[in-house]
């Protein structure tokens, strides 16, 4: 007998979640584009008519991300840009972005030394949280494990629920049957 259950995942949890409200012309931030896929599929989903800006503090994540979207016609649709997340507010204004996504810990496939730290990654959902439109939403995986990673995660599920409950629904999503330390999809909704 074959089995043909499927395994969800946190990138497929937020991935349906990014195909059900991202829409044609939405100007999107992928926080930590890392190598690339969500800034792809960003780009896809806003279309010709959206925009999406992607940062990232390793060079090899950007030049990741920039081949990708060379290689899949996209290029035209979005600016990665080497910087951190924390500096997304220089760029935008407040009220102004449909969705932005992060990917919180390590570049996959490179140096689990080099991760995202708590002090800039909660400035960062702190400054996205007010470049959101009305109805915009955020997404958030915690990835975490090894010698990396308990930290941020710590601080962050420490951050959310302050975040005004009058402005924002936070839901967390986390894995309760999974075993080492399975990453943890997070979604922020304004004005639900």
């Amino acid at each position: 007998m074959r089995d043909d259950r499927r395994s969800f995942s946190a990138l497929d949890i937020i991935g349906r979640i990014l195909r059900e409200n991202v829409r044609e012309g939405a100007i999107c931030i992928d926080a930590t584009a890392g190598r690339g896929y969500d800034t792809k599929l960003l780009c896809e989903l806003a279309g010709a008519t959206g925009h999406v800006t992607a940062f990232d503090i390793q060079q090899s994540a950007i030049d990741s991300t920039k081949a990708l979207l060379a290689e899949s016609g996209l290029s035209d649709r979005a600016d990665v840009l080497l910087r951190s997340h924390s500096e997304m507010d220089e760029l935008f204004a407040p009220g102004t972005v449909d969705c932005i996504t992060f990917n919180f810990g390590w570049l996959p496939k490179g140096d689990h030394n080099i991760s995202t730290k708590a002090e800039t990654s909660i400035a960062a959902i702190e400054k996205g949280l007010r470049l959101l439109k009305p109805d915009g939403f955020m997404t958030l995986i915690i990835y975490y494990g090894r010698e990396t990673g308990f930290e941020e995660r710590d601080a962050i599920l420490r951050y959310l629920p302050t975040i005004d409950s009058r402005e924002f629904t936070v839901v967390e999503m986390p894995f309760v049957n999974r075993p080492n330390c399975p990453p943890i999809p997070i979604v922020i909704f304004k004005g639900m």
